[in-house]
């Protein structure tokens, strides 16, 4: 039985994992008509919204007047999630082995960069919600904190955003293993 299939059989089960990878660790879904976070899928995005929206909540009864003015570091891992997203959908776009040869290079160019924009969202999920609790509930009782604390919030952002350029630079080199 002959095949059109050109390539490795296997190597889109990397490439697809890569784009898992991106999602599971960083993607967090927000709903802007219903303001509903759902945080099923992201680890990162959801741990920096529930450690955040703790903080949030805690401060909250203290000085409700601060209650949006503290709700940025929710905002910001929330922001976590479309990084994830960014790179899921350039791996998926990047793979089709019925129109090009896709090789298990390839895969695991897409699984790199899956793995390192999501692990760096999970991390940076991570400061931005331990940063974002004990930022908020300072802020209550100084408000001088605030900007220390969206410096703080920006440096972890950044560790998002180093992983969705090294993703980005990772998934480019798929389909450079072999001259077709």
């Amino acid at each position: 039985m002959s095949s059109t299939f050109s390539g490795d059989e296997t190597a889109p089960f990397f490439g697809f994992l890569g784009a898992a990878a991106a999602l599971v660790f960083s993607y967090h879904q927000f709903s802007m008509d219903l303001l509903v976070f759902d945080t099923d899928l992201g680890m990162g995005a959801a741990y920096g919204t529930a450690k955040s929206g703790v903080g949030v909540a805690s401060m909250g009864v203290m000085r409700p007047e601060l209650v949006m003015k503290s709700i940025v570091p929710v905002v910001m891992a929330g922001v976590l999630g479309i990084y994830g997203l960014i790179i899921a959908v350039i791996i998926s776009t990047g793979i089709n082995p019925k129109a090009k040869s896709y090789y298990l290079f390839d895969g695991y160019a897409h699984l790199s960069s899956g793995l390192a924009c999501g692990l760096a969202g999970l991390s940076a999920g991570m400061a931005i919600g331990i940063v974002g609790d004990a930022g908020v509930r300072a802020n209550a009782q100084q408000p001088k904190l605030f900007v220390g604390m969206i410096l703080i919030l920006i440096f972890a952002e950044a560790l998002a955003l180093y992983g969705l350029i090294v993703g980005i630079i990772l998934s480019s080199r798929a389909g450079q293993s072999r001259a077709d």
